[in-house]
């Protein structure tokens, strides 16, 4: 456009203001017959020459008319004083002072963009008169920190939960900002940034282009992202820029479908503004932009707005209706219902105190006494207008949702929406969104279908492997003496490095299994003589330092590496365990009898002998002359003794198998049983040279000068071989894929010994937030989990159960764990014995127990009864079969009275002599009284 059309341009819009200005003089002359109309200065700071600046002033001037036109009984209008700020700071700032100073306006709209608002709105802070911007969007804008600025848009920072949103949902690990260096682009990025973190993706780089860059110099920087692995890129800018940047994307090959491209709504909000050309570069480009609802309001204002803007504008074509321009519409209803709240009264500036000769202009203008009430005013507006629920909460427009929309053929799609409390969803329910009865989600599966850069329908993984002829740089660790896990050889046939080992065997394996093709080299981190370079923490730094691209190796996965970079799952047994010598401890002592048993157990047995043998002697006691014929005659003695004849019959089948495998199989007992036998004993103890066991033993309390390292397994064997004592070592420290290791080769020597000390395992390790690195940890559950680990362990680690066959260690001495059940069952049987007695007891002797008698208390008589126990009961069966001899007298039981005979009778004749003049004395024990009988027979 030649600079002719655009002042005529500019000189038109002057023209329609200065209509306006006309109008609503002549429409407060026609109304003052009836009320007086209060004219109310405001200022307009737009930059005319954009088409931003166009669509904003157009839509002002068009809401001015219209709200006065619903609103006629209001007494305030809004007079606009137009300024254009020519897309410059300082021009900005000049119209804004000359506003202030010279017109006196109560309220100013705009400016244009964040680079311009800056100083202007330090100047209304100063002033007092609210800044009231409809596109000025960059975060570094604050309303806080200066309290008369009023952002009637979106702030950037509201849209990266949004994006972050739709990273999350397809798992990208890695993303990469491309931003315009200016307030605008640099404002959004921290929030960006931790955004994109709170869901563990990385930054691993931003991209940084100048709003003056050429061609060649967006070129070199996007062939610089072309050498990284990262393929989402996320682009803010505004659409002049991003047109450009899309178009030498394309030329260099981005636009495939490896790649991801995700634009905020600086370029979405106002793709009408793209070219044809720009347009179709960014096929499968995905975008987000504020949604605005679809209403007959806003599609009758959008045919009116362009058949009024077109016919003004004669010139400019296929110029659409904006986001920006909505707001700057609802910004007008705003300001014209909060002053007409205000009233202006008393509007005057109150003029500085600043002499004739100021040297500024900002020395010499006046405060508005009627900002803070305005400002007040502005916020407790709230109404909706064309873009949606209209509010000022802290001086900002609150954020609503957002739709994602997917750049395909000659236009857009929508495939779906966030909100802040439901997250991504893909049929937008207004009645869900706005009571949050949904739950939070970022599943892809709400997107609706995406045809991605390169007409593919498969969503991109995010990242690649450079093309460029370049091989991923896997380190190993290089060992003066290599174990089975890293060996590291020279082929002095072709003179290159080969690297093998179990370590080895298994990363190879897992990136075969990758769905993808990795090209890698292994390097060894070695000196240039072929020494080791560093320890395994200094391999595991490199890649931190982005020498190695990736570790492969016997890297144990601990805190202190975690924390400079990322391991994958574990591929080995993870933990640290002790080692010890072995030996046959076959008893050959005296006392050998008394170990298949432990010492709990032998005093349990004990004491049960003695409880068996006390409730068999209680049973027995009334109905057995003291166990004279050694025969148990009472049926609950007996029922306890068959009980307690089980128990110690698998007691004695159980000692016995003990005792003859303590006597005759080779006993393999660990020389050392615990760690806490070796700290009190002050044993020397051997870790591996260079591990971090040796940190861990010092944390588990071994004094330094006890610890030995060793460097071979050879090394190893003989320190444990010659013993604490001489110069060798009682125990040995290290991880247990190395010590089952050692033990295919000294099995027959040496035990592992619990406890297991926690650790990570063997990883392989990647830089931090590699996505690469997760494919891998993935991968590496398939592997360990299939056939194929199987036969690389058997490979290189040998079979373990020919091992095991060879050392035999024998199990502990039986405890009373092992047997409780049946002391249980014991103890159960003689105690239901001992109750059944003593309940049939006392129903025997009910009688004597009940019947009343005044001298003698129910206690008293429970103990008279319980001391017939000590009697002989003469009513059992064993009595009255044999019946009962002594010298001189003869006893029997009848009713319970003991019955004497006389000595004058000859009892050798037996009781069937007894003639039938026979004198008996007959002792009632209830009574103490004695009765003489001569009953016949």
């Amino acid at each position: 456009m030649t600079k002719m059309n655009q002042t005529k341009i500019v000189f038109s819009l002057l023209v329609l203001s200065f209509s306006l200005s006309i109008l609503f003089t002549s429409d407060t002359r026609v109304v003052a017959q009836n009320t007086t109309i209060i004219p109310v200065n405001i200022g307009v700071v737009l930059d005319l020459d954009t088409s931003v600046g166009r669509i904003g002033l157009s839509c002002i001037t068009m809401s001015v008319s219209d709200f006065y036109a619903s609103h006629g009984h209001y007494k305030t209008r809004l007079n606009l004083n137009v300024r254009n700020s020519k897309e410059d700071a300082v021009s900005a700032a000049s119209s804004a002072l000359d506003l202030i100073k010279n017109v006196e306006v109560k309220a100013i709209i705009g400016p244009e963009n964040s680079m311009e608002s800056d100083f202007v709105i330090d100047i209304g802070d100063k002033a007092r008169v609210p800044i009231i911007s409809f596109s000025a969007t960059s975060p570094l804008l604050s309303s806080i920190q200066t309290p008369y600025f009023f952002r009637a848009a979106q702030n950037d920072s509201a849209q990266v939960k949004a994006i972050s949103a739709i990273v999350q949902a397809f798992g990208w690990r890695e993303a990469v900002p491309i931003y315009v260096d200016n307030e605008f682009g640099n404002g959004v990025i921290p929030f960006l940034t931790d955004a994109l973190q709170e869901i563990d993706t990385r930054v691993p780089y931003r991209s940084i282009i100048s709003p003056s860059a050429t061609d060649d110099q967006i070129a070199e920087e996007l062939y610089k992202l072309v050498t990284m692995q990262t393929r989402v890129f996320i682009v803010h800018m505004l659409p002049s820029l991003g047109s450009r940047l899309f178009l030498k994307a394309k030329e260099i090959g981005m636009m495939t479908q490896d790649y991801v491209w995700i634009m905020t709504d600086g370029i979405t909000a106002l793709l009408n503004f793209v070219e044809s050309s720009a347009f179709d570069s960014m096929q499968g480009v995905l975008g987000v932009r504020p949604y605005v609802p679809i209403t007959q309001e806003l599609q009758n204002f959008t045919r009116r707005w362009q058949a009024t803007f077109h016919h003004e504008n004669p010139n400019i074509i296929n110029l659409q209706m904006n986001i920006f321009g909505l707001w700057a519409y609802d910004t007008v209803s705003a300001l014209a219902m909060a002053v007409e709240k205000v009233g202006f009264a008393n509007s005057s500036f109150l003029k500085a105190n600043s002499s004739q000769n100021a040297s500024t202009d900002l020395e010499s203008f006046g405060v508005s006494q009627i900002g803070p009430t305005l400002r007040q005013a502005l916020l407790d507006t709230n109404f909706t207008g064309l873009s949606g629920e209209f509010r000022l909460i802290d001086g900002q427009l609150q954020s609503s949702m957002f739709e994602t929309i997917n750049i395909v053929g000659n236009g857009v799609k929508g495939v779906g929406f966030w909100t802040a409390g439901n997250g991504i969803v893909r049929d937008l329910n207004l009645v869900n969104t706005r009571t949050s009865s949904m739950t939070y989600s970022v599943s892809k599966d709400n997107l609706g279908t995406i045809i991605w850069p390169g007409y593919s329908t498969s969503p991109p993984k995010g990242w690649v492997i450079p093309t460029s002829g370049k091989k991923l740089r896997v380190g190993v660790p290089v060992n003066k003496n290599p174990t089975k896990f890293v060996i590291v050889t020279r082929d002095p046939s072709t003179n290159t490095t080969v690297v093998t080992g179990y370590s080895i065997d298994v990363f190879n394996a897992v990136m075969a299994s990758l769905s993808y093709a990795v090209p890698y080299e292994f390097v060894p981190f070695a000196k240039p003589d072929g020494s080791s370079a560093g320890s395994y923490n200094d391999l595991s730094y490199q890649v931190y330092l982005q020498k190695f691209d990736a570790v492969a190796g016997d890297v144990t996965i601990i805190a202190n590496r975690s924390l400079y970079v990322d391991f994958t799952m574990p591929y080995t047994e993870s933990g640290v365990t002790m080692i010890v010598p072995i030996r046959d401890q076959r008893s050959k002592n005296a006392w050998v009898f008394l170990k298949p048993l432990t010492r709990d157990l032998w005093v349990t047995t004990g004491c049960f002998f003695i409880f068996i043998g006390f409730v068999i002697w209680l049973l027995e006691h009334r109905v057995n002359d003291d166990f004279r014929d050694e025969k148990v005659v009472n049926n609950l003695a007996r029922f306890v003794l068959i009980v307690w004849i089980f128990v110690v019959l698998i007691l004695t089948s159980s000692y016995t198998a003990s005792l003859a495998s303590l006597l005759t199989v080779q006993q393999l007992q660990p020389t050392v049983a615990d760690v806490s036998v070796l700290l009190k004993k002050g044993e020397y103890v051997g870790f591996p040279s260079g591990s971090f066991v040796y940190g861990m033993l010092i944390k588990m309390g071994f004094d330094p000068s006890k610890l030995r390292a060793y460097n071979s397994f050879d090394d190893l064997e003989a320190r444990l071989s010659a013993g604490s004592a001489n110069g060798g070592v009682a125990a040995a420290f290290d991880e247990i894929p190395y010590m089952k290791l050692f033990l295919t080769t000294y099995c027959s020597k040496y035990t592992m010994v619990l406890p297991t000390y926690q650790t990570g395992g063997f990883g392989f390790v990647f830089p931090r937030g590699s996505p690469l690195g997760s494919d891998v940890s993935r991968t590496v559950l398939k592997v360990t989990e299939g056939d194929k680990m199987k036969q690389i362990e058997k490979a290189w680690l040998g079979d373990e159960s020919s091992c095991s066959d060879s050392t035999t260690v024998s199990s502990n001495s039986l405890a009373v764990h092992s047997f409780w059940g049946l002391f249980l069952i014991a103890g159960l049987a003689s105690i239901l014995a001992l109750v059944t007695f003593v309940l049939f007891f006392l129903y025997e002797h009910r009688k004597e127990l009940m019947k009343p008698n005044p001298n003698m208390s129910f206690w008293r008589r429970l103990v008279k009864v319980m001391r017939r126990y000590d009697d002989k009961d003469f009513s059992s069966k064993t009595f009255r079969r044999s019946g009962f001899h002594d010298k001189e007298n003869h006893v029997d039981a009848m009713d319970g009275r003991l019955v004497v005979a006389s000595q004058n009778n000859n009892l050798a004749q037996g009781p069937s002599s007894f003639s039938q003049h026979t004198d008996w004395i007959i002792y009632d024990g209830d009574e103490g009284t004695a009765s003489a009988d001569n009953g016949s027979q």
